[in-house]
């Protein structure tokens, strides 16, 4: 079988964890971020779990994750 191509740009934009969950970041990170509170902008630090609908075309998008 031929190999599969990675699309490059969702492999940069999620992770796999080890036990198989895939995460994101928030979007609007980095534009219009001084208007924001300091809590509000410590919410886009971290890392969120991808919904369970995007599960099956994300994976078709990274296939060697």
């Amino acid at each position: 079988m031929p190999k599969l191509k990675t699309h490059k740009s969702s492999s940069r934009r999620f992770h796999v964890t080890g036990t198989g969950k895939i995460m994101r970041m928030k979007g609007g990170k980095s534009h219009l971020r001084r208007n924001k509170s300091r809590r509000a902008k410590m919410l886009y630090d971290g890392k969120l779990p991808l919904h369970p609908s995007f599960r099956a075309r994300v994976k078709r998008l990274i296939p060697y994750s």
